[in-house]
C-alpha cells in the first residue's frame, strides 16, 4: 500500500512539473511586447494642379506707328523753304514745322497732293490734291471736302509760318488707301477759298516737298 502512495506522489509530482513546463512553452510562444517594426509611411496626397495663367498679350495699337519728314523747295526765284515733320496720331497724321521766304501777313493754300514728284518746275508733277474717298474739294473742317485740303498757312508780319496741324482720316507709313506717306505737300500763290472746283482756286504752286522718312 504505501509502495502504491509513493509512486502516486511521484506521478503526481512529474505532472505538475510537466504542466508548468507546457505553460512556460506557450508563454514564450505568446508575443508580449510592442511590434517595433516601422510602418509603412501613409500615401502624401498629391498637390492641386494650378493652371498656369495666360499669357500676357498686348493690346494692338490704335494706329500704325509712323513717322516722315518733308524739306520744301520753291519754284523758280521764290525763296520759300522750310522743314516738316509728320507723326501719326489717333486722329489722323500731325505736321509741324517753320516756313520761310513768304510774304508777311499773306495766306496761302496748303494741301497735301496725290503724287510724290516736285520735279517739274512748277510742280504740276506732284499731281492734284489727294482724294482717295473720291469727294469735292472743300473746308476741311466741313463733311465735304479732299483728304488732302487743309487750312489757308498764315503767314506772320516776319514772314515765318509755324505749322501745327493735324489732318484727320489720313494715315502714315501703314500702306492703306488714306496712307500719306511718299505723296506731297504743296504751297499756292494765294488763299484757298474752300468752294472752287476742283482745287479751290489757290493760284500756281509756290512749293512743293515729298513726304517720305
Amino acid at each position: 500500500m504505501k509502495r502504491q502512495n509513493l509512486m502516486k506522489r511521484q506521478n503526481l509530482k512529474l505532472a505538475i512539473i510537466g504542466g508548468l513546463a507546457m505553460a512556460a512553452v506557450i508563454a514564450g510562444c505568446t508575443p508580449d511586447q510592442k511590434d517595433n517594426s516601422t510602418a509603412a509611411p501613409a500615401p502624401m496626397a498629391a498637390e492641386p494642379v494650378v493652371p498656369a495663367p495666360p499669357p500676357v498679350v498686348s493690346a494692338p495699337a490704335e494706329i500704325p506707328v509712323g513717322h516722315a519728314m518733308v524739306s520744301l523747295k520753291s519754284a523758280g526765284d521764290m525763296k520759300v523753304s522750310g522743314d516738316l515733320t509728320l507723326a501719326a496720331e489717333a486722329r489722323g497724321v500731325h505736321i509741324t514745322g517753320t516756313i520761310n521766304g513768304l510774304t508777311p501777313g499773306t495766306e496761302h493754300g496748303f494741301h497735301i497732293h496725290e503724287t510724290g514728284d516736285c520735279s517739274a518746275t512748277d510742280f504740276k508733277s506732284a499731281g492734284g490734291h489727294f482724294n482717295p474717298g473720291g469727294m469735292e474739294h472743300g473746308n476741311p473742317n466741313s463733311d465735304t471736302h479732299h483728304a488732302g485740303d487743309m487750312m489757308n498757312l498764315a503767314v506772320s508780319d516776319s514772314g515765318t509760318a509755324t505749322l501745327d496741324v493735324t489732318v484727320p482720316g489720313v494715315t502714315l507709313a501703314d500702306g492703306g488707301a488714306n496712307d500719306v506717306m511718299n505723296r506731297a505737300i504743296v504751297i499756292h500763290a494765294g488763299p484757298d477759298d474752300y468752294s472752287s472746283q476742283p482745287a479751290g482756286d489757290s493760284g500756281s504752286r509756290i512749293a512743293c516737298g515729298v513726304i517720305a522718312k
